[in-house]
């Protein structure tokens, strides 16, 4: 699922494309929303509230999104929204004169008054990279979570924004063990871990790349985050993948065991392969 850095770059070009503009391509494709023609209305913002996109129009309405595991929205030419249109993966498209934004595999997409938008984002923690960003609540939330830290950061009610990359990221730059309960560690612990996740996730959304490690080429952009059964950076023991989270809402986690402090609870120690790599053995430089 993306994380909110890349939903935020999508909102940022979905504004730039559209904002200003009068709508005169709507072809919305689920069910609920597929007689609603948003045409002659004109965009005032698109933008994002943690992992939700938001397309405010100047006729009161909001298309509300949530790409899940797989939509993306991509910006094309207006002159070749016709072939686009043809795709049968395509759940939505609202275009100007010049631009039309398409959505491709889309999880979530509805129509509702802009001012309703609480009811589908409300339950959200403060956003990361919005200006209700307020690290003390984010600490507050943590603290009075009755999940393991690594569940906890994943749940968009504490802080949102955060997916399964720059959780493992943060929790292993932290030492962290991921299965650790939040309410137990001090608050100063989630304090500086909640400063971690929020620069990186930062500077994600203004490089366009998402590299805790600060190396950009491909392959060596994270420490632990799809690096199971692959050396560490940091001490050179195996990285591991382990779920974590309550059942039915279980999520991956990628951690260090050496450098974490020792087996998940739901890891049964058994080998595991390298995920989607070739194998070999990383060049290792040290965590910052």
């Amino acid at each position: 699922m993306p994380e909110g850095d890349t939903v935020w770059r999508t909102a940022h070009r979905l504004d730039q494309a559209l904002a200003g503009a009068p709508v005169v391509v709507c072809d919305l494709r689920f069910p609920a929303v597929a007689t609603i023609d948003l045409r002659g209305a004109t965009t005032l913002e698109v933008v994002s509230r943690g992992k939700h996109l938001l397309h405010r129009l100047d006729s009161g309405v909001t298309v509300h999104s949530h790409l899940r595991m797989e939509g993306q929205w991509r910006v094309e030419r207006a002159a070749d929204t016709p072939r686009w249109l043809r795709r049968s993966d395509l759940r939505a498209a609202i275009g100007t004169s010049t631009w039309t934004a398409l959505g491709l595999r889309l999880g979530l997409l509805e129509v509702l008054p802009t001012a309703d938008e609480p009811t589908v984002v409300g339950h959200l923690g403060p956003d990361l990279l919005g200006p209700d960003w307020d690290a003390a609540v984010a600490v507050a939330n943590l603290r009075t979570s009755d999940a393991t830290i690594g569940a906890a950061l994943l749940d968009q009610r504490h802080l949102a924004g955060v997916g399964t990359l720059w959780a493992a990221e943060s929790l292993f730059l932290e030492r962290l063990h991921p299965w650790t309960m939040a309410a137990e560690l001090p608050e100063a612990v989630l304090a500086t871990l909640v400063a971690r996740v929020h620069r990186l996730i930062d500077t994600a959304r203004h490089q366009g790349v998402q590299a805790s490690t600060g190396v950009r080429r491909h392959g060596e952009e994270t420490y632990v985050h799809a690096r199971a059964g692959r050396p560490c950076r940091r001490c050179a023991s195996t990285v591991r993948v382990a779920m974590v989270g309550p059942p039915g809402r279980e999520r991956t986690m990628f951690y260090c065991p050496t450098c974490q402090g020792g087996l998940g609870m739901t890891d049964d120690g058994r080998p595991q392969r390298p995920l989607g790599s070739s194998g070999g053995r990383a060049t290792p430089y040290r965590a910052r």
